[in-house]
């Protein structure tokens, strides 16, 4: 999900040339304020059940510490 946020980032606020680090930071706070305002949210369609399929071998991995 952070990198559908970081996407969007790059493509609505920096997909031009910015000047300076100051004006960096407004424009994306601009950007993170106006999104939150609008609750805009990621429509996450890789159920849990469906991530411990896909992703099993990882799980017993985890589980026995490796």
């Amino acid at each position: 999900m952070a990198e559908i946020e970081f996407s969007a980032l790059a493509q609505q606020c920096l997909n031009r040339r910015i000047a300076d680090v100051e004006t960096l930071q407004r424009e994306v706070l601009a950007w993170a304020s106006q999104r939150n305002l609008e609750h805009k949210t990621v429509n996450w369609q890789f159920s849990k059940t469906k991530a411990r399929t896909k992703l099993q071998k990882h799980y017993s991995n985890i589980m026995l510490g490796n």
